[in-house]
């Protein structure tokens, strides 16, 4: 397992946003809200896999989740924490993902709530360094999850204990490189016999991609007023 701080000086150049140019930008942002108790139905309107794949549906009923996209709060500029999953879990192993996982009814009363503990979980990242800012647009995977993306604000110094069986590596990435429209991916690849496209943004050496782009391209939305 390893823990990598990863900074460039090339394409991703420094994000222009600082902490407080985020929290202002997203005191602005209305969100619709949504109980996490609500059973999430499907809509072709809703953010998600098929946006880029008209008619794909999810492969059952949706079920609720959290994710915390993790804004790092660096001198060299804010970066964003994405975590290595392990290859042998039963979802997205082996992908790049924001910590997160299942509302749990008993546990969870909100998406940030959730995303707050499973953040714990997996990374151990204390809920005291984050400074929770607002929401991106809920994401409904394939694999069938409603995803509420909920943005937080990371205050160093902080350490990590990621959990083994979950997460093979932590790391972070410059924010700037996710602003950079250029960086955008839009891919295809064929999958059970039908082609599927996504989005993908490699970043030195590690593929991220699907799901995870996705909520980058929403938050690049956000960022740049789009």
């Amino acid at each position: 397992m390893e823990q990598r701080h990863l900074l460039s000086d090339g394409t991703a150049g420094r994000s222009r946003l600082t902490r407080d140019g985020i929290i202002a930008r997203f005191a602005a942002r209305r969100h619709a809200g949504r109980r996490a108790a609500e059973v999430p139905r499907f809509r072709e309107t809703a953010r998600g896999d098929h946006n880029l794949n008209p008619g794909m549906r999810p492969m059952r009923a949706l079920r609720p989740a959290a994710v915390l996209v993790p804004l790092v709060d660096r001198d060299g500029g804010l970066t964003v924490l994405l975590t290595q999953r392990t290859d042998h879990l039963a979802h997205h192993a082996g992908q790049v993902s924001f910590p997160g996982g299942h509302i749990e009814d008993a546990d969870d009363g909100t998406p940030e709530e959730a995303a707050l503990r499973e953040t714990e979980e997996e990374v151990g990242l204390a809920r005291r360094h984050v400074h929770i800012v607002g929401r991106l647009d809920d994401y409904v995977t394939r694999t069938g999850f409603n995803v509420t993306p909920v943005v937080g604000v990371v205050t160093p110094p902080f350490t990590l204990a990621p959990d083994p069986h979950e997460v093979a590596e932590v790391f972070e990435v410059p924010l700037a490189f996710f602003l950079d429209a250029a960086n955008h991916q839009r891919c295809s690849t064929t999958f059970d016999g039908v082609e599927r496209h996504f989005y993908a943004m490699p970043y030195e050496g590690h593929y991220i991609w699907g799901a995870t782009a996705g909520m980058l391209v929403n938050l690049h939305q956000v960022l740049s007023d789009r």
